[in-house]
């Protein structure tokens, strides 16, 4: 018998999640089949096995303590689900030629079945490999404008020839033009790997602005909102606010950070901002109530406006909404799913009870 039955979600919602390969589970359990003696994560892509002929565990050591092999498909021991080497080669070569135009050949050519990589970026990136290859030479001419090249060489440097063709791309991807873009802020973007599954996280010079599980319903919406209402040219990037971010989450999800540090950029309503504010000051280990967050800013009858507040944090894990529980109890609402909201809770709640004890 699986003694970490009770740190699980119930036998019915697992096998729900597995037949249908839902990502939201990553990291909460893994399925371990019988007749294979193979165990997968909950998003494995292989054939999905008879509910029968599978058990769950809480986590991998329990799988390989009760014998079962890793899968070789969905590999279950790389907690982040890191890119695979035939990924990493393809974007170390986008790396050292960011201009050249991959086309299905030259990816055959390497070795990439093009529908394989088209798959692989849809699911990690949220958007084709050639959608992720224009949205990058595009970023890369974002920022010779931010630096004061003209829009004709940008556009060609970019690889277009028709400063027709750039504008339509660039206000497609950017939605706004390039004059305008010389003077909107740029807000780059790269893909994190965690063990509850991949998150994207955005950044402009002042800090972090959004940090969010890639299969998150709202996300797209958040994305538009950024880029429509408060005037962000979104592309691929890296700075040094994303390159912290990466640091701490790591050291999080490790359980040896229990308070971030990275510095934060908010836009939103004044309401907004100070739910948000006080979502922040809930200690690691701890949980609040949506009744309890609008007491603390003086307006008790607010709690449904507190929840809308929370459902709109674009930063997840870091300004902790995880930790604010129903007044009865429940986990209620989580934009990543209830089942990484109970992962969390638990991390931070073992975390904390390690701590105690080692403080008698």
């Amino acid at each position: 018998m699986n003694l970490q039955t009770t740190q699980l979600p119930p036998h019915a919602e697992m096998v729900r999640a597995m037949l249908e390969r839902d990502t939201a589970y990553e990291g909460v359990f893994f399925t371990a089949v019988r007749t294979t003696g193979i165990f997968c994560r909950p998003g494995c892509t292989a054939r999905s096995p008879k509910p029968e002929n599978v058990e769950f565990f809480a986590n991998a050591d329990d799988c390989l303590s009760a014998g079962y092999r890793a899968c070789l498909r969905c590999k279950p021991l790389d907690a982040a689900a890191i890119a695979p080497d035939w990924v990493q080669r393809l974007l170390t070569s986008v790396d050292a030629d960011p201009e050249l135009r991959w086309t299905d050949a030259q990816l055959q050519a390497q070795g990439i079945e093009p529908l394989k990589l088209r798959r692989w970026f849809k699911q990690h990136f949220g958007m084709t490999f050639h959608a992720w290859l224009r949205t990058r030479r595009l970023g890369m001419a974002l920022g010779g404008i931010k630096q004061g090249d003209s829009i004709d060489s940008a556009a060609f440097d970019s690889g277009y020839e028709s400063l027709s063709g750039f504008r339509d791309a660039f206000q497609k991807s950017f939605h706004t033009t390039p004059g305008r873009a010389a003077h909107s802020e740029p807000l780059l973007f790269t893909r994190l790997t965690t063990p509850l599954g991949p998150m994207i996280a955005m950044a402009e010079r002042r800090g972090l602005v959004l940090l969010e599980f890639l299969d998150r319903p709202a996300l797209t919406r958040e994305i538009e909102a950024l880029q429509l209402h408060h005037g962000y040219a979104v592309a691929p990037g890296h700075n040094a606010h994303l390159q912290q971010i990466e640091e701490q989450l790591a050291a999080y999800f490790a359980g040896k950070l229990t308070e971030f540090s990275v510095p934060l950029h908010m836009p939103g309503t004044e309401f907004f901002r100070q739910v948000w504010a006080e979502l922040a000051k809930i200690p690691y280990g701890q949980t609040t109530t949506y009744g309890a967050i609008a007491a603390i800013l003086g307006k008790p009858g607010a709690s449904r406006a507190v929840g809308l507040a929370n459902g709109h944090n674009r930063l997840s894990i870091v300004v902790p909404c995880h930790r604010v529980i129903g007044a009865d109890g429940s986990l209620t609402g989580y934009g990543g799913g209830q089942p990484r909201k109970a992962c969390l809770l638990r991390l931070e709640n073992a975390k904390t009870q390690m701590t105690r004890q080692l403080a008698f």
